[in-house]
C-alpha cells in the first residue's frame, strides 16, 4: 500500500516556482521525497528509472528528445540527468510554449560538467529539497514559527512533547519520508542501507570515477566524528588514519565533492557580518551531513547508544537542528550560517533573510547550558555594528527540553519540538 503523503514545506515553494517559471528543477538527496512531492503536482510523468522503459527512453533521448516531453503540464521528468539532453530540450520547449508551469525535473545527483548546453537561466528555476523536518514528520507541534520570530509577533510560549528518548530516535531514523511512522528496527536498517548504497555505488557513479569503498567509509566516519565542528581537510586526513591509510588532502577534496554532488554532505558556511571592532572571524565551514541519521548510521550508533554518549548526542542534535533551520529558513527566503571569532565567541546558527534581517541561535540540548548560551548571544549582539547592519530580529536558544518561553533579557528559549517555518 502506498504510504499516505505527509505535507511538505516544499509544496508551497514548488507551487510558487511553477507559477513563476516555465520549468522547475527539484534537487536533493536520493530518497528525500522529491519524486513524491513532484507527483502531487504533476499531471503526467516520465520515470527514467522505470526498468521496463529506461532503454526505450534513452534511445528516444538520443534520437528525438522532444518525444519524451509530450504529456499534459506540468509534466514530471524524474531523474532527468540519466539523459542530460532533456535539459536543453526542456529549455527549448519552454521558449516555444511561452507558458509557466510546464515541467518539473527531479534529480538526486548533479550531472557531470559540460553535459548541458545552456544554464536554463530565466526558464528553469532551481529548488533544493532536504529531508523532512520534525514539523513535517508531525513530531514538532509547530507552536513557534521562524517567520513570527522575524516579524516580532511571537510570544515565545509553548510546550514540546518530544522527550530526549524521542529525539534520539528521530535523529537516528532521520527525515526520510519512507521511514517516518516505521518501527525502530525498520527505520534504522533503512538508514544503514542508505549509507551502504552511498559507499558502494552512488559516490562513484556520480562522476564516473571509481572510489575505494573503504576510503569512502573512512572519510564518512571522520565526517561523522567531526560533525558540527570546523574540521579542516588536514584534521579530517589525520582523523581518517584511525580507519585507513592517510590520503592526500587533494584526494579527500575529490571524495568530498562527489558526496556534495549526490547531496550527502552540506557544510554550513561562516557568517561575515560588519563588526564594531576589527575582530578576526573564523571562515571555515562547519561539517554537516544532509541528514543527521547518515552520521548516526556511519558511526553505527542506536538511540540507546546516544543516550549513553551525550557528547556524540549533542553534536548530532546540533546537526538535526541545523537541518530543520535550513528548511524553515528556505521557506521564508532565508539562509543559515554559523559564526565564530578568534576569541571563541560563537553562534551555532545565524538565520539571515534576503532583506537583511537576521537572528542568532545557540543549540543546547539541556537546560543547564541555557544561561551560558544566552550570555553568548547577548555578547554577539553587542559586537555587531548596527550602524551598518540591522539589530537582530531575535536571539534564541534552541533546545532539546520541553518548555518554551521568553527570558527577561528577551532571549527566546525554544524546544526544537515547538519550531516550524
Amino acid at each position: 500500500m502506498k504510504q499516505k503523503y505527509l505535507k511538505r514545506i516544499a509544496d508551497k515553494m514548488l507551487d510558487d516556482a511553477l507559477e513563476a517559471s516555465g520549468a522547475v528543477l527539484i534537487e536533493g538527496a536520493k530518497w528525500c521525497g522529491k519524486t513524491r512531492t513532484a507527483e502531487e503536482r504533476a499531471v503526467s510523468k516520465l520515470l527514467m528509472q522505470d526498468p521496463d522503459y529506461t532503454g526505450s527512453y534513452l534511445k528516444a533521448a538520443d534520437t528525438k528528445p522532444s518525444l519524451l516531453l509530450n504529456g499534459e503540464a506540468p509534466r514530471l521528468l524524474d531523474e532527468w540527468q540519466m539523459a542530460p539532453v532533456l535539459w536543453d530540450a526542456v529549455r527549448f520547449a519552454v521558449d516555444q510554449r511561452g507558458e509557466s508551469g510546464q515541467f518539473i525535473l527531479t534529480g538526486s545527483a548533479v550531472p557531470k560538467d559540460n553535459v548541458v548546453g545552456h544554464t536554463g537561466t530565466g526558464r528553469i528555476s532551481r529548488m533544493l529539497m532536504r529531508t523532512m523536518t520534525l514539523y513535517e514528520s508531525l513530531e514538532s507541534n509547530g507552536g513557534i514559527s521562524l517567520k513570527s520570530l522575524f516579524d516580532g509577533t511571537c510570544d515565545g510560549d509553548g510546550m514540546s512533547t518530544l522527550t530526549i528518548e524521542k529525539l534520539a530516535f528521530a535523529l537516528t531514523r532521520g527525515g526520510w519520508p519512507a521511514s517516518v511512522g516505521e518501527k525502530e528496527s525498520v527505520a534504522l536498517r533503512r538508514a544503514s542501507d542508505y549509507v551502504e548504497a552511498i559507499i558502494g555505488v552512488d559516490v562513484s557513479r556520480v562522476d564516473g570515477i571509481e572510489k575505494n569503498p573503504s576510503r569512502v567509509r573512512a572519510l564518512m566516519r571522520s565526517l561523522a566524528r567531526n560533525v558540527s565542528t570546523m574540521a579542516t581537510l588536514r584534521t579530517i586526513r589525520n582523523d581518517m588514519a584511525v580507519d585507513e591509510d592517510s590520503l592526500s588532502e587533494k584526494t579527500i577534496s575529490i571524495y568530498l565533492n562527489a558526496l556534495r554532488r549526490i547531496f550527502v554532505v552540506e557544510d554550513l558556511l561562516a557568517w561575515n557580518p560588519a563588526m564594531r571592532s576589527k575582530t578576526a572571524l573564523r571562515t571555515h565551514p562547519k561539517r554537516h551531513f544532509t541528514d543527521p541519521s547518515i552520521a548516526a548510521a556511519v558511526l553505527r550508533v542506536s538511540p540507546d547508544g546516544l543516550l549513553r554518549d551525550f557528547n556524540t548526542f549533542g553534536l548530532l542534535f546540533e546537526s538535526l537542528c541545523i537541518r530543520d533551520l535550513r528548511v524553515y529558513a528556505q521557506a521564508i527566503d532565508g539562509e543559515v550560517f554559523h559564526f565564530r571569532d578568534k576569541s571563541g565567541l560563537e553562534a551555532d546558527a545565524i538565520v539571515q533573510l534576503k532583506d537583511g534581517r537576521w537572528g542568532a541561535v545557540e543549540v543546547k540540548m539541556g537546560a543547564k547550558e541555557i544561561e551560558t548560551a544566552a550570555e553568548n548571544l547577548k555578547a554577539l549582539q553587542q559586537k555587531v555594528n548596527i550602524d551598518k547592519m540591522k539589530e537582530p530580529s531575535f536571539l534564541m536558544v534552541l533546545t532539546g527540553t520541553e518548555l518554551a518561553y521568553r527570558r527577561k533579557d528577551g532571549v527566546y528559549v525554544t524546544p526544537v519540538g515547538c519550531l516550524k517555518d
